[in-house]
């Protein structure tokens, strides 16, 4: 019996990296996610009033806390994103970069100039060793990409009326594996949590809570906020829903612009700005916990995070108007944030039975 070997592995850190390129050009896609025990040392390289997410990302590369990479992409999606780039060819001179330019807008001229820059990636994986791939090959990783963006959603629908124990901690966990094992790994145990969620009757023990914020991976937070008596029913995280989120191939000039298209139609991060409504983000975080039958909001942001600082004021003031509840807290990403919050949480929790 003949095994398939591996695909490498293209490292990323962001929701907006076109993941059915990577796929279609014959690699794995790794997310770079800020867990472990690498020591902290980033301090060195980077100011201290930064980002916790980039800090943790680099501190793994430090020590090489990392699997074997074909490459590493980074998308330039704030400014800290781009201090890491630097900061990574510094420390790993070896590797092979690419800086991915995100537009902060989501006007068809945005569109189409990230669809140029996937195309400048797409010739950057052929240089990198690509299988080679066309627009079929596109195609066929849109649709497995789709595949698992449908159920997750899924997941999230049966969420908003179904309990079972630590359902938001297994959920973060196939988020993780998502973005770090091959797809169909993630599929199988995707689809096995779905239909888990399928034979559990309906049941509201505990406070249905919408999650936002831009970092959360560590599944040992949601299992605090389940401990604090919340259901998390869904969430709005980069390292959570915003990753997977279908894409329409049916009216898009090319399998790239579709994916561009999806990138800028998806609920966006703090860092994405519509001009035509300034309150888009917090309409959408509105319009998404009352979907999932939520309660209350928690919302989950990290130190020195510029773009969600500046959006939160607008944030509290819809939801304020809705009567929808919110609890802000604030992190670093170090294990210990989360569990000194924990008697906020649960008084929170408490306020909403």
């Amino acid at each position: 019996m003949t095994t398939v070997p591996p695909l490498s592995k293209i490292g990323f850190t962001c929701a907006y990296t076109p993941l059915p390129l990577i796929r279609a050009a014959g690699f794995a896609p790794y997310r770079v996610l800020p867990l472990g025990d690498a020591p902290d040392q980033a301090g060195q390289w980077l100011h201290d009033n930064l980002c916790p997410h980039v800090k943790r990302i680099l501190d793994r590369a430090i020590v090489d806390d990392l699997p074997a990479l074909a490459g590493m992409v980074i998308v330039n999606s704030c400014d800290t994103m781009r201090r890491l780039a630097d900061a990574w060819q510094r420390i790993r001179p070896d590797d092979r970069l690419f800086l991915m330019d995100l537009p902060t807008t989501a006007e068809e001229r945005a569109v189409a100039y990230f669809t140029t820059e996937m195309e400048r990636l797409a010739a950057a994986l052929s240089d990198w060793g690509a299988a080679a791939f066309g627009d079929d090959d596109l195609l066929a990783g849109i649709r497995t990409y789709n595949e698992i963006a449908s159920l997750f959603e899924q997941a999230r629908n049966r969420l908003a009326t179904r309990q079972i124990p630590m359902a938001g901690v297994r959920l973060q966990e196939l988020y993780n594996q998502a973005a770090t094992l091959p797809w169909n790994e993630t599929l199988t145990n995707l689809q096995a949590f779905v239909d888990e969620l399928a034979a559990t009757p309906p049941s509201h023990d505990k406070v249905p809570i919408f999650l936002f914020g831009n970092v959360l991976p560590d599944p040992q937070a949601f299992q605090l906020l389940e401990e604090s008596g919340a259901h998390i029913v869904s969430d709005d995280l980069c390292t959570g829903s915003r990753l997977f989120h279908p894409i329409d191939t049916q009216a898009a000039a090319s399998p790239y612009h579709a994916i561009a298209a999806a990138m800028f139609t998806k609920p966006p991060c703090a860092r994405t700005f519509d001009p035509q409504r300034p309150a888009r983000l917090a309409e959408n975080l509105l319009d998404r916990a009352q979907h999932y039958r939520a309660q209350g909001v928690i919302g989950y942001t990290l130190k020195f995070c510029d773009p969600y600082l500046a959006r939160l004021p607008m944030i509290q003031q819809k939801l304020q108007q809705a009567r929808m509840p919110l609890l802000l807290l604030e992190g670093d990403l170090s294990p210990g944030t989360m569990g000194q919050q924990r008697t906020r949480i649960e008084a929170f929790i408490e306020m909403l039975r």
